[in-house]
């Protein structure tokens, strides 16, 4: 576990020029559109507080949840699943994981998702989609253990495999719950074999565990054959 985030538990518009007629105007007053909106992406954008320890990527927790056999397409699971809210810092996660529920208290079908910022926890997202996902099947009363220790060895960095790493997420389930690891690159087999490896390690894993390689296009595809759909989206 990385000592900083032990330590770290407990811590809690100008108006526009109304004058309109010649080129030179308007021309101005879509720069000046242009730079409002630059202005408010940035606005947007998460940033380490003062005296905060920054992290190598600003990361976004999602959730979702849907009822068990209801058909889903790529539009419905996009609408379904929600940004709780995004962080920069080691400071800021905290913020939002000690308030968060633990996987092990959720009830039904759903998921949490943590993604690097700009990333969507799809399978179609253009991080995702030449990518795939290490699967580890938990038996009930462990998923909590392991997301935690997951997502910290994610935002420390342990998996030593570049900017391959995408997000996590963690599924619960009736019977079973569900913890898997994303990367961008499928056909990479000595990075995969790398998260494999540093998967175990954290987790602390017996040597008899079984673990899945899957990529993203095997899973539309399972999705769409089973379903009978055109499209579908990640995560269900």
């Amino acid at each position: 576990m990385n000592n900083k985030f032990d330590a770290l538990k407990d811590d809690d518009s100008g108006d526009h020029d109304q004058d309109q007629g010649s080129p030179k105007n308007c021309e101005k007053e879509k720069n000046e559109d242009e730079d409002k909106e630059q202005n408010n992406a940035k606005k947007k954008m998460v940033v380490p507080g003062p005296g905060e320890h920054p992290l190598q990527y600003n990361y976004t927790f999602w959730y979702s949840r849907r009822t068990p056999g209801r058909p889903a397409s790529t539009q419905s699971y996009e609408q379904n699943i929600k940004q709780i809210g995004g962080f920069a810092s080691v400071e800021q996660f905290w913020r939002f994981y000690s308030h968060m529920i633990r996987p092990g208290d959720l009830t039904g079908h759903s998921d949490f998702h943590l993604f690097k910022e700009g990333i969507k926890p799809m399978w179609e997202d253009d991080a995702n989609k030449m990518g795939g996902k290490w699967i580890i099947r938990l038996r009930k009363g462990l998923a909590s253990r392991c997301w935690e220790n997951l997502i910290l060895a994610m935002l420390g960095e342990q998996f030593m495999v570049g900017e391959e790493i995408c997000g996590a997420v963690v599924s619960v389930r009736f019977q079973e719950d569900i913890i898997s690891i994303w990367n961008k690159t499928a056909s990479d087999q000595a990075t995969s074999g790398r998260i494999r490896d540093t998967l175990r390690r954290v987790l602390n894993l017996p040597p008899n565990t079984i673990m899945e390689y899957k990529t993203h296009t095997d899973s539309i595809k399972a999705w769409v054959d089973f379903h009978g759909l055109v499209t579908a989206s990640g995560g269900r």
